[in-house]
């Protein structure tokens, strides 16, 4: 019961960062539960991260399995209020404002701005969960390979992360 604060207050921080989605807050993330409260270890974020991904859904709603970890029913609860509240009442405040400035010059202007900061904050989101996640030879050699196909057809990601768990799991396991 006591974590509860914590998680509000953290998860809530953490909400503010999610400018360009959720992978752009991952690095903090990770430095929080697993460097600073030790709530996970860095391969239990990873594969809460992944089990995120691969789930119907948003895929920040992960972060719902770590206030269950930590501070139970009410830790989840917590964690979801504290992680969704404060982005959807900056989302609704800032919505209306952008209507209303329709026909701002600068607007057009900031728009474009923000694009390359939402890419450079979910790029180190990805740099930070690739340190992590590229264990060995092997791993590295699947994210070069599905790097490569993403960028160079057009084939389904989720078929993507498919191959690349069967290959992991003949790779590790055979």
């Amino acid at each position: 019961m006591t974590r509860i604060p914590t998680l509000m207050m953290v998860f809530a921080y953490l909400s503010l960062l999610t400018f360009g989605g959720g992978m752009a807050a991952f690095p903090e993330l990770e430095t929080l539960t697993v460097d600073v409260y030790h709530w996970l270890t860095r391969p239990e974020l990873i594969h809460l991260y992944s089990v995120g991904q691969t789930a119907p859904g948003p895929n920040m709603l992960m972060v719902t399995a770590i206030g269950e970890r930590v501070g139970g029913p009410l830790g989840a609860l917590a964690v979801v209020v504290a992680f969704l509240g404060p982005t959807a009442l900056i989302t609704l405040v800032i919505g209306r404002l952008w209507r209303r400035l329709e026909g701002w010059p600068w607007r057009d202007a900031v728009q474009r701005g923000l694009a390359p900061v939402s890419v450079g904050l979910i790029l180190g989101g990805c740099i930070s969960l690739a340190r992590g996640a590229l264990t060995g030879w092997v791993a590295v050699a699947i994210a070069i390979a599905v790097f490569a196909l993403v960028l160079r057809t057009r084939i389904n990601p989720t078929l993507l992360v498919m191959g690349g768990a069967l290959i992991g799991l003949i790779a590790f396991v055979g």
